[in-house]
This record gives C-alpha cells, sequence and structure tokens, in this order.
C-alpha cells in the first residue's frame, strides 16, 4: 500500500467533516449516559490509552464512532474517529459524524495497524476539544 494512502484518505475524510459533524448532547464529565459503553469493558485495552483517555463508543456506531476521550479526571477532552482504510479506499462516506462538544481547539490523524475492536489498518482522526486536551491525554 502506498504510504501516502492513509494521508489521503484522512484528508479527505478531514476535508468532510466540518460539513457533516454534528454536536451530540453528551456530558463534560465521564461517563457519558447509555448508549456509551466503556470501550476497556467491551473489548481488551487497558481503560485509559494514553493520547486518546479513557474511550467511550455507542457500539451502533463501530467502527467509525465517535469514541469520547476523557482525560484522568474524567473530563471530555476529545471525539475520535477511527475509520477503515479499506472502507475509505472503497469509496464509503462516513457522514453525519456526531461530535462529543463542537469546539475544536486542534486535530491529529495517523494510521493505526489494529488493536482490538478495530482489527484492520485504519486513520485515527482525533479532534481534541481545547488547547490543553492532548497534554491532558498524554499520560
Amino acid at each position: 500500500m502506498p504510504s501516502s494512502l492513509p494521508v489521503l484518505a484522512a484528508s479527505v475524510l478531514l476535508g468532510a467533516l466540518p460539513f457533516v459533524a454534528t454536536a451530540q448532547t453528551v456530558p463534560d464529565t465521564a461517563p457519558p449516559a447509555a448508549p456509551f459503553q466503556k470501550v476497556s469493558e467491551l473489548v481488551t485495552l487497558p481503560d485509559f490509552l494514553p493520547g486518546l483517555g479513557t474511550l467511550y463508543v455507542d457500539p451502533a456506531t463501530l467502527p467509525a464512532g465517535p469514541f469520547l476521550g476523557y482525560d484522568h479526571d474524567g473530563k471530555l477532552s476529545a471525539t475520535i474517529y477511527m475509520t477503515p482504510l479499506e472502507d475509505l479506499e472503497g469509496g464509503q462516506a462516513f457522514d453525519d459524524l456526531a461530535l462529543g462538544r463542537d469546539s475544536v481547539a486542534s486535530v491529529d490523524i495517523y494510521h493505526n495497524a489494529w488493536h482490538p475492536g478495530v482489527e484492520k489498518p485504519h486513520v485515527h482522526v482525533v479532534l481534541y476539544h481545547d488547547a490543553d486536551a492532548k497534554a491532558r491525554l498524554a499520560e
């Protein structure tokens, strides 16, 4: 697979976000209400993932999400999407993706080979909701 393909696919996805993303009503502190469930209770992952936080997801929205990332103090810090490369390459659109909060201070996009819950190559699109969120989720 060309090394530029994940970046191109993520760029296409990110370019679409401002036009389709809508804020959900989720609490600023963990845990969010049903249908969200703690990811570490759904698959074998640690409760806190450095860079992403303590994750919650509505299983009906898998694999893309949104995943809600909370810091060690339970503050909603990021909304994360996990979009499989094969779906993007096949032309699948991920429309009307929800946001945990509508404020976004910065965005990271990177390739992930696989992990429990998304067992194929995919792109993580991480929307940090405030200027300090990335640092709070780092460790």
